[in-house]
């Protein structure tokens, strides 16, 4: 009985012994929402941002939805609209070079240097539907041209490009 006591003493000690220490050890740094002010310094709060801003896949997504919504103006006839977001589309991937230049090679010259984008944008200002809806078509195929280009051309299988092959007839959307 008297060696089940000791036995009985000594488990005590040690777990309180390493309840103790595990009070006594350094917590962890508890996170915040202040993510970025957290950083130790200026070059970490800089690396952050580079993770968090990503690359080109960004600039693209902006571009995809800036895109379908030209589609759609076109169709209501909103061109003023459409020109708007004509105009993003072109500020949203030249900004997109800062984060990964290498991109700017194609899409200058499959997109802008070409004419494409300047071949949409007149033919918004100047309202005439048919013209619009061509340079449109020209600028769809330019995109998907630059992917392959770019050798991401599995970007061009996805639903954008599908609903914005064709445009419906007059009255039937």
């Amino acid at each position: 009985m008297k060696a089940s006591c000791e036995i009985l003493i000594l488990l005590i000690t040690l777990v309180t012994g390493v309840g103790s220490s595990i009070a006594l050890a350094e917590e962890p740094k508890q996170s915040s929402n202040q993510w970025l002010l957290d950083a130790e310094n200026d070059t970490d709060r800089f690396k952050r941002l580079e993770i968090y801003l990503r690359g080109f896949d960004q600039p693209m997504w902006e571009v995809g939805y800036r895109f379908e919504i030209v589609y759609d103006a076109i169709i209501d006839e909103n061109y003023e609209l459409a020109t708007y977001h004509w105009g993003k589309v072109k500020l949203t991937i030249e900004n997109g070079y800062l984060k990964r230049p290498a991109r700017k090679t194609n899409a200058d010259l499959i997109f802008f240097q070409s004419g494409i984008w300047k071949s949409l944008d007149t033919a918004l200002k100047e309202g005439d539907s048919k013209k619009i809806k061509s340079a449109f078509s020209d600028a769809r195929l330019s995109c998907m041209g630059c992917h392959a280009a770019e050798s991401v051309p599995f970007m061009n299988e996805q639903k954008i490009f599908r609903r914005t092959g064709t445009f419906p007839e007059p009255g039937g959307h």
